[in-house]
């Protein structure tokens, strides 16, 4: 089961590695992990994906909220909140009809081109990983020459105390 999992954690030196160390130790995988200071920069936003069977995931929250560097852990559901994940990818020019199917194919994706040169583009999606997973099917056919993705970042919809 894949699962977003949100922690709020102090903005100190050596707590990535605390928390990276903890799935180490248990041998469970990261698939992917952002972080960045709050609107309150005494704290750190730590947005991990996994995937974890229920009870694998039950021990990875609890685990995670016993470390003394942690605020809040939260276990994001997918349909309450708002998640994406940024992509740079370089993708090469056969011939020079592809630059405007590339272009094309982008803007359909809500993509940003960058750096068109004679053979290659590089262009930025800023989506949900499998609408990125999409474009990249759809691009394959090209070559894609280097992929960059930042890890995926999100929010809880909403504010706690709304009714």
């Amino acid at each position: 089961m894949w699962s977003i999992i949100s922690v709020l954690v102090e903005n100190k030196p050596g707590v990535l590695f605390k928390i990276t160390n903890l799935f180490r130790a248990k041998n469970y995988n990261i698939d992917s992990i952002s972080v960045g200071v709050t609107e309150n920069p005494e704290f750190s936003k730590m947005t991990i994906t996994t995937a974890a069977e229920e009870k694998q995931l039950n021990q990875i929250i609890k685990q995670l909220d016993k470390l003394i560097d942690t605020v809040e852990v939260k276990l994001l559901d997918e349909k309450k909140s708002i998640y994406r994940e940024l992509v740079l990818m370089k993708i090469k020019v056969n011939k020079p009809s592809d630059i405007m199917e590339i272009t094309d194919l982008a803007n359909a994706f809500k993509c940003n081109v960058h750096d068109v040169r004679k053979s290659s583009i590089i262009v930025e999606i800023t989506a949900t990983p499998d609408r990125i997973d999409a474009f990249e099917d759809l691009i394959r056919g090209y070559g894609i020459l280097e992929i960059a993705r930042t890890g995926i970042c999100a929010l809880e919809r909403g504010y706690r105390d709304e009714s």
